[in-house]
């Protein structure tokens, strides 16, 4: 009775199983078709003057669409000037920034392109400087800043005579980007927007011909000012130590023969630190201070915009075998600058073991790139199951946004 009641029941579901294998097959079939078709519909969010470049975890190309046209790359440029960054200049790097004395009691700051001079570290070494002023001479007259490592002037194609930060200008002896953050008071007075760092009367000028009432706005090369302003604000740091500078703040030259170096600030940021920042900030300025830096490391001083050039080129042609590109800046601010998705993707290869240091959301570590109808994105989406997917989003259409492209690859990219 057992085996004549069972047995039908055995061969009934036979046909349900196949059912629901079939289905199954069905459902990853339609998974598949599904996946393949969002990528696909990627084909109609590119034109002709944008690219995309997407690769799996293991460099497979999983979409692809003009990867080889040469478009502009707006800030996802940073992405090469900081790979030449972390290998030329060598993990162990870090700026420095030199103090001497001279016969006649004179301050000489020496400047190497210190990217991440801000006020804080400014009061660091003046607490340092200060003992060491004290142990050397009674009195210190001029205060004489030497800004001879870099070239001069530093025109980076691209940058206006604007008063936004990401027109600030390049010098071997910078602070705080070149920026001074200040807010005006319903009184009318103007004052420091960060408690860091005072306003200074020297910068009151600069400010008042922008028309601001509040923001950041940059210093300008014109007359040195940059150089000065830096000179002021050590000053200013100095006194509260209470070392007076007696005498005036001017442009000068370190005679190494002659002058007596009392101390060597070496940066408390790594080479890693800096890039880092690069990235949190996507900062014109640190990226061609980079550049720049990279060209008197490699070629000597001093350091050029052309040298810098020519040192990511040869980087890039030599290491990573890119051809047919176009840069003439580090930092992404000019249109010459040409790239394709394809040559960029080889660099986000060559960059993947430094992914961590590039901005998060979410499962994405990337650079954006914005220009006036010019939107970019580069970097690495995190696989569930461990890797890397690649990708690069080059968009030259006015109007367009890479928002629509990233929410396919996010949302098909597990």
């Amino acid at each position: 009775m057992l085996n004549s009641i069972s047995t039908p029941k055995i061969r009934s579901l036979f046909p349900f199983r196949i059912l629901l294998v079939f289905l199954g097959l069905l459902c990853i079939a339609q998974l598949q078709i599904s996946y393949a078709g969002n990528l696909d519909d990627l084909h109609n969010l590119v034109g002709d003057q944008d690219a995309v470049l997407v690769t799996d975890t293991k460099g497979r190309v999983l979409f692809s669409k003009n990867a080889g046209r040469q478009l502009i790359p707006a800030s996802t440029l940073k992405i090469l000037t900081a790979l030449v960054a972390l290998d030329s200049l060598g993990p162990d790097f870090r700026f420095v920034t030199e103090f001497y004395l001279d016969q006649a009691d004179n301050l000489i700051v020496k400047g190497y392109g210190d990217p991440l001079l801000i006020s804080e570290v400014l009061v660091q070494i003046t607490a340092t400087l200060a003992t060491q002023l004290s142990a050397n001479s009674k009195e210190i007259k001029d205060l004489v800043l030497d800004d001879s490592y870099f070239g001069d002037p530093i025109v980076i194609p691209g940058v206006t005579s604007s008063y936004e930060p990401y027109d600030a200008p390049n010098g071997a002896l910078c602070v705080n980007f070149n920026t001074v953050n200040f807010k005006r008071k319903p009184s009318g007075a103007y004052v420091s927007a960060e408690p860091q760092t005072p306003l200074l009367p020297f910068a009151l000028d600069r400010i008042r011909a922008s028309g601001m009432k509040h923001g950041r706005i940059i210093l300008s090369s014109e007359a040195n000012e940059s150089t000065r302003y830096a000179g002021h604000l050590l000053r200013h740091f100095l006194k509260q130590q209470g070392i007076d500078i007696k005498g005036r703040i001017r442009i000068g030259r370190v005679r190494k023969e002659a002058d007596k170096l009392i101390f060597k600030y070496a940066s408390e940021f790594s080479i890693q630190q800096v890039v880092s920042k690069l990235f949190e900030y996507s900062n014109n300025f640190m990226a061609n201070q980079l550049l720049v830096a990279i060209g008197a490391h490699v070629y000597g001083p001093p350091g050029t915009l052309p040298k810098g050039v020519r040192a990511a080129s040869t980087f890039a042609k030599n290491v990573l075998k890119i051809n047919n590109f176009k840069i003439v800046e580090g930092s992404g601010i000019s249109r010459e600058n040409k790239i394709s998705a394809h040559n960029l993707h080889i660099i986000l290869e060559a960059f993947a073991p430094h992914y961590h240091l590039m901005r998060r959301e979410g499962r994405t570590f990337h650079k954006t790139g914005t220009l006036n109808n010019i939107s970019t994105r580069a970097g690495y989406i995190e696989s569930s199951k461990g890797g890397l997917y690649r990708f690069v989003v080059l968009i030259n259409t006015p109007g367009k946004t890479t928002d629509r492209i990233m929410d396919i690859l996010l949302n098909n990219l597990k």
